[in-house]
């Protein structure tokens, strides 16, 4: 099956995007996961992405990792038609995908050909590892994730917000420190990179 990707910084900005990448979204059914946000002050993109969905017609069933059990997790994850993953801190996101096993059942579902959405922290998680990004997020917020090891559904390394306030800094940081090591694609909040099969195209809005 073709893997087919949907990776922003902001997914408000970009959401004009994704009915032409994945067809028409009335009464499709997306499991939004916002566990990532749920270790951070800010969390406005949570609410924002949930009502660009809404308003594309789509169906938003909520699953916080944290919080579900494993029967829950699994058949939401098998029952929607996109998979959603927001913004937020990636190394608690990953722990938390890792000590649930949803990292297995989302890797399984998007080689199967299920759209994945990530936003932020939904993007990074994609790449082979996160460690990169720990200028960004803070590691302690995960204190029980024993290694960096990601998704490894795709072979580059997002940096979102690229540019973008408060992130300037950060992210051009990243960019300098990593660009000889590692294939990054930085991408700023008005961007997304759409992943099909082995074709990779940004857009701009």
């Amino acid at each position: 099956m073709v893997r087919k990707l949907f990776l922003t910084s902001y997914f408000k900005e970009v959401a004009t995007f994704l009915p032409e990448f994945a067809g028409e979204l009335y009464e499709k059914k997306i499991v939004f996961i916002p566990t990532a946000s749920n270790v951070e002050k800010v969390n406005f993109f949570v609410n924002s992405g949930k009502k660009a969905l809404e308003n594309l017609g789509a169906i938003v069933d909520v699953l916080d990792l944290s919080t579900a059990n494993e029967k829950e997790m699994k058949a939401k994850i098998a029952d929607n038609d996109i998979i959603y993953v927001t913004g937020g801190n990636t190394f608690f996101l990953l722990q938390e995908m890792k000590r649930t096993g949803a990292d297995v059942l989302i890797k399984n579902a998007i080689n199967s050909g299920k759209i994945y959405i990530g936003e932020s922290a939904g993007a990074i998680i994609t790449a082979p590892n996160i460690e990169y990004i720990s200028s960004m997020d803070s590691i302690k917020k995960a204190p029980n994730l024993s290694n960096y090891e990601a998704l490894r559904i795709v072979d580059f390394y997002t940096v979102p917000h690229y540019l973008n306030s408060p992130f300037q800094k950060i992210t051009s940081n990243i960019v300098e420190q990593y660009s000889t090591k590692l294939t990054l694609q930085p991408i700023s909040n008005n961007e997304v990179v759409l992943v099909k099969g082995d074709k990779l195209t940004i857009l701009k809005n």
